[in-house]
C-alpha cells in the first residue's frame, strides 16, 4: 500500500510534466528555488519529495502550487478525498427535507447531555432496524410465527 508521502510524489510528478517540466531533482531544485523566498531546497531535499520519502511544509508546498498550476490540496491529498467527501455531501443534500433539518437545527440547539440522549436512541433504533432483518430470516428458517390476539 502507498504511504501519503509516495503518493505525493506521484502528484508532484504528474504536475511538473503537466506543466511541461521534467520530473528530475535538479529541475525541481532550480524552479522551487527561483519562486521561493525562504531557505533554499537543496538538491537532496528535493530528491526525497520525487521519491516519496517525505513532504513539504504547507509554506512550501504552497509555492510549488503555485508554480505547477495546481492546489495545494490537490498535490497533499490528491482528488479522491474531495470526490468522496463531495458524494457524501451530495446525499446529505438529496435525503434531507425541510422537517428533517428543523430537526437537526432543534438538536443542535439541545444542550449537551440531552443531545447524548438523543444519540443514543437514535443508534438504539438503528441497531434495532439493522438486526431485524437477520431476526425475520431466522423466523422464516424456523417456521415460527407469533400469534396475534383480535
Amino acid at each position: 500500500m502507498e504511504t501519503a508521502n509516495q503518493k505525493f510524489a506521484k502528484r508532484l510528478r504528474a504536475a511538473m510534466e503537466k506543466a511541461g517540466y521534467e520530473p528530475k531533482p535538479a529541475v525541481l531544485e532550480r524552479e522551487f528555488n527561483l519562486r521561493y523566498w525562504g531557505k533554499p531546497m537543496t538538491l537532496h531535499g528535493v530528491r526525497r519529495w520525487l521519491l516519496g520519502e517525505s513532504m513539504p511544509k504547507q509554506d512550501k508546498l504552497e509555492t510549488l502550487a503555485e508554480w505547477l498550476i495546481v492546489t495545494p490540496q490537490h498535490l497533499r491529498f490528491g482528488e479522491e478525498i474531495g470526490k468522496r467527501i463531495d458524494k457524501r455531501r451530495a446525499r446529505w443534500e438529496e435525503a434531507i427535507g425541510y422537517r428533517e433539518r428543523e430537526a437537526f437545527e432543534a438538536f443542535i440547539n439541545l444542550p449537551a447531555p440531552q443531545r447524548k440522549i438523543v444519540k443514543e436512541v437514535i443508534f438504539a433504533f438503528s441497531q434495532a432496524v439493522a438486526s431485524a432483518p437477520e431476526k425475520s430470516a431466522a423466523t422464516a428458517k424456523t417456521g415460527s410465527r407469533r400469534r396475534t390476539r383480535n
